[in-house]
C-alpha cells in the first residue's frame, strides 16, 4: 500500500530560532528533534523506508516567515522555498511540499506562493497561526487565499505558539514546562486552530472563495468530537452563510491524523466527517512514523477506505 504523509516538518537555517533550538537540546524527550528537523537525507529517508511511508509533504516547522520583521521574513521565505524546492527535485519520488509565505507582507506572500507554486512545483503552502495577532479572516490575507483559489492548491492551516496576551491569560501561573506543553500540543494548539477555522467559516470566507481547500491537522484539532454542538449553536446565527456549518467540512475543509496513534478519535472523525476527508500524517519528526503507521495498519477499515486514507485522498488534493 502507498503512503504518503502531509504533515511533515523541517528546519533551515534562514528561519531556525536559536532559543527554540536550545530548548529542544536540552528537553528529556524532544533532545534528538532539532537534528532530525535539519535533515531532509538519507537518514529522513531511511526513517521513512521502515516505516513504509513513500511519500513525505515537506513543511517548514514553527516558527515560520509568520514572525520576522516583513523584509526578512521575504528573504527568508524564498531561501528556503528555493531550498525545498532543491530536497524534492533531489528525490522526486519521495518528497513533495508546502510553501512558506511571508504573511506580514499578504501581497508579497501571494507573490512567493505563485512563485512556489508555478515556478517551484510545491503542492500549496503551510501557515502557521496567526499573523500579528491577527486571523485570516482579515480582509488584508484575501489575496493569499484567491490566490491559493486561482491556483488550486490547499492551505495547511498550522497551529502557533499563542499571542503574548492569552499565554499570560490561559498559560501563566503554573510549572514553566507545563505551561509551555498546555499552550502547544497539550491543549492550547488544537483549541487556536479549531478557532482560527470556524472563523474562516462563519466570516463567509468559503462563501467568497467557493473552491478554496483548507487542511487541518492532528484529527480535525478537536473539531470532529464537537461538531453536532457547533452546528447546533452556530448555524441559526449564520443565516447568510450558503450552507449549515458542517457542510464545510465535505466541501472545503479536509483534515489529516497528525499526531494522532489512537483508534477512537481516527473512528469519531470517520464517523462525522467521512473517508474522504482524512488525509494520513504523521507529524513528523516530532511523532515516530511507526506509531502512526501502526494506527493506519491496524484501524478497523476496509481496504477500499486505508487506501484513501494512505494516499488517495492525497493523490487527488495535492496532484501527487
Amino acid at each position: 500500500m502507498r503512503v504518503v504523509a502531509l504533515e511533515e516538518h523541517f528546519s533551515h537555517p534562514a528561519l531556525r530560532d536559536p532559543e527554540l533550538v536550545a530548548r529542544l537540546r536540552e528537553h528529556p524527550r524532544m533532545g534528538h528533534i532539532e537534528g532530525a528537523l535539519a535533515d531532509v537525507g538519507e537518514q529522513r529517508l531511511a526513517d521513512m523506508d521502515a516505516a513504509g511511508i513513500d511519500v513525505q509533504v515537506l513543511s517548514h516547522t514553527v516558527p515560520g516567515a509568520e514572525g520576522p520583521d516583513p523584509e526578512r521574513a521575504v528573504r527568508a521565505a524564498t531561501e528556503v522555498n528555493d531550498a525545498l524546492a532543491a530536497t524534492v527535485a533531489a528525490h522526486p519520488s519521495r518528497f513533495a511540499g508546502f510553501a512558506t509565505l511571508p504573511m506580514q507582507d499578504p501581497e508579497q506572500a501571494a507573490a512567493e506562493l505563485e512563485r512556489a507554486v508555478r515556478g517551484l512545483g510545491l503542492r500549496g503552502t503551510m501557515i502557521n497561526g496567526l499573523t500579528a495577532g491577527t486571523f485570516l479572516d482579515d480582509p488584508r490575507f484575501m489575496p493569499v487565499l484567491e490566490c491559493a483559489q486561482d491556483l488550486d492548491v490547499p492551505i495547511y492551516l498550522h497551529p502557533a505558539l499563542p499571542p503574548e496576551p492569552v499565554a499570560q491569560a490561559y498559560y501563566s501561573g503554573l510549572q514553566p514546562e507545563v505551561g509551555r506543553v498546555l499552550a502547544m500540543a497539550g491543549w492550547g494548539w488544537h483549541a487556536e486552530a479549531a478557532l482560527h477555522t470556524l472563523r474562516l467559516i462563519v466570516s463567509g470566507i468559503f462563501d467568497r472563495l467557493p473552491r478554496l481547500q483548507l487542511i487541518i491537522g492532528h484529527m480535525g484539532e478537536m473539531i470532529p468530537f464537537a461538531l453536532d454542538r457547533i452546528d447546533h449553536v452556530l448555524t441559526p446565527l449564520t443565516p447568510q452563510l450558503r450552507q449549515p456549518i458542517p457542510e464545510y467540512f465535505q466541501t472545503n475543509i479536509h483534515i489529516t491524523t497528525s499526531g494522532y496513534t489512537a483508534v477512537a478519535p481516527l473512528q469519531c472523525a470517520l464517523s462525522v466527517l467521512g473517508v474522504d476527508r482524512i488525509l494520513f500524517s504523521v507529524d513528523y519528526p516530532y511523532l515516530h512514523n511507526q506509531a502512526a503507521r501502526t494506527l493506519l495498519d491496524t484501524a478497523p477499515l476496509s481496504s477500499a477506505d486505508r487506501e484513501k486514507i494512505a494516499h488517495g485522498n492525497a493523490d487527488r488534493l495535492l496532484r501527487l
